[in-house]
């Protein structure tokens, strides 16, 4: 899940997007612009939305799904209204009457219901999608009613049916055989823009939906630039190339922290940030057999070791905080009061020496002849985490736990995260659009968390509050579930938060309409102007 995004936008004259060259005559400032240029590290890749090799972002201009998740609660989006029966089974959307897919086909009933049945034919690959799991039947009531059946209550429905994928909805016309799953033959959605150029490794043109059934974005062009992180992206905005960045700190670095803070200093540029979206954090492997990682008492020791004040103010220059639990409290049923740990060495050394650590004259200690050595896996191309990882090796060397420190790419950490191989890696919480639900979900999952909670005494406990706070209807009932969830985890120390995360934007001073979407992957282009 490591990944750094960097966007960068070009403010260009008006002209033919057929290949992305003029974009080297962009001038910052420019108040005709119509293009937005943006740069990043990687393609957007297979954008079918039915699966996940492809850009979010980008996606996320193409592509709608039947609500909103906002921070003012779930809205609609493509169904103008809805009902859940009583038992919570059965979802009843009423679908706007006048929206098209970009190639031109309705978008009705019929439509949402190849869509739905397209991506429940693939149920394996969205397993980790709790209601793809819940979902019975879609069915079509009539040409702009639909309804969902599932097998149970389920309450973050409306929230998953939200996301940015796979629950959105491609042309029918792009199905290969009646089917998404082995790939489509275009990528007509029915948002704000449509893609109408895309050379593989270089760039992709995003067109302005003058068809779209809500307000017609004033940027008409957006271009997403396949460009080297680094030095390039800030010299870039420098010269006024490319005006626009936007990172969520999930990676390989394009531009630091301090690159954007000399382009605001020069009076040119605004930085916009948003509320904390996520909580980055160090996942430890209860069921280790012999590992360290195993004891609780480890495992809070070494919570009480880490320096989160220096981690924010040195290494993420204040763009981040400190977290000390595992949601903010900005996250829905997540401000719960929980057991303080503060950075502390006086109290994580007594909590190793009455769990039996003695430290020797080697300054590592020892329990039964074995030493208290433990690793950590963090993401080779993230810099951030790079010296994270070499500040809690000194901090944590000072209370007698010796820290291997592994870098590797983030496929094989999320590899290692699957298997059970490891001890400890860095990790993050799924974000706003998904917490809480998504990341407790994921700790009964393999793919996700399941080494990281069944080692814990109270496993069995934690599982079937998950399941039931999952599917109960009662209120006061959800919070009192996801208060005992979030305790268990907490006082075990399984989940070790560090930083709470948020979206920085370095902007021109005079573009407008920056906002921020509850996902973290996203921004809403279409509501950006220059003044």
């Amino acid at each position: 899940m490591f990944l750094l995004v960097v966007i960068v936008i070009s403010g260009c004259s008006s002209q033919s997007s057929s290949g992305g060259d003029s974009n080297s005559e962009a001038v910052s400032g420019n108040t005709t612009t119509q293009e937005l240029i943006y740069a990043s590290a990687k393609d957007i890749g297979d954008m079918n939305p039915h699966l996940y090799t492809g850009s979010m972002p980008a996606q996320g201009m193409v592509y709608e799904s039947l609500v909103e998740n906002t921070k003012d609660g779930i809205k609609p989006l493509l169904a103008e209204s809805w009902e859940i029966s009583e038992d919570g089974k059965t979802y009843t959307f009423h679908l706007r009457d006048d929206v098209v897919f970009h190639d031109g086909e309705p978008f009705n009933a019929e439509a949402v219901k190849l869509n739905v049945e397209a991506v429940q034919r693939n149920a394996e690959k969205h397993s980790w999608i709790k209601l793809s799991t819940q979902l019975v039947s879609c069915n079509v009531i009539d040409e702009y009613t639909v309804e969902f059946v599932l097998s149970e209550a389920y309450y973050p429905a409306l929230i998953e049916l939200s996301m940015t994928r796979p629950f959105v909805f491609i042309s029918p016309n792009d199905f290969m055989s009646g089917e998404t799953k082995d790939g489509v033959s275009g990528y007509h959605g029915t948002g704000p823009y449509a893609l109408t150029e895309h050379k593989k490794e270089e760039y992709a043109v995003f067109t302005a939906n003058e068809e779209y059934w809500g307000e017609v974005p004033q940027v008409k062009t957006i271009t997403s630039k396949v460009l080297p992180a680094g030095e390039t992206t800030y010299l870039a905005m420098l010269k006024g190339e490319v005006n626009f960045a936007f990172t969520d700190d999930r990676g390989a670095d394009s531009m630091d922290v301090e690159a954007m803070n000399q382009l605001v200093d020069t009076g040119d540029y605004q930085l916009v940030r948003s509320e904390p979206v996520n909580t980055k954090m160090i996942v430890a492997n209860s069921s280790k057999t012999g590992s360290p990682a195993g004891e609780t008492a480890v495992r809070e020791a070494i919570w009480y070791a880490i320096d989160r004040e220096t981690i924010a103010r040195d290494i993420f220059s204040g763009t981040e905080s400190p977290a000390s639990t595992l949601f903010s409290s900005n996250v829905e049923y997540a401000d719960v009061e929980l057991k303080e740990r503060g950075y502390d060495l006086a109290k994580a050394n007594e909590i190793l020496d009455g769990a039996g650590w003695e430290l020797n004259e080697s300054d590592v200690r020892t329990k039964n002849g074995k030493p208290l050595s433990i690793g950590l896996y963090y993401d080779v191309n993230s810099s951030t985490q790079k010296m994270q990882a070499e500040f809690i090796q000194s901090t944590l060397g000072e209370i007698g736990i010796q820290l291997e420190i592994i870098g590797e790419e983030s496929t094989s950490i999320a590899s290692r995260r699957s298997s059970g191989d490891y001890e400890l890696l860095f990790n993050q919480t799924w974000g706003l659009a998904y917490d809480p639900q998504s990341t407790v979900s994921a700790f009964t999952s393999e793919a996700s968390y399941l080494y990281t909670t069944q080692g814990i005494a109270q496993a069995d406990e934690l599982y079937s509050k998950i399941n039931e706070v999952m599917i109960t209807t009662d209120e006061e009932a959800r919070k009192s579930l996801y208060a005992d969830i979030l305790t268990v985890v907490h006082d075990e120390a399984v989940f070790i938060p560090i930083t709470n995360g948020s979206v920085t934007v370095v902007a021109p001073s005079e573009l407008t309409g920056i906002s921020f979407k509850q996902s973290q992957f996203e921004l809403p282009f279409d509501q950006m102007q220059f003044e």
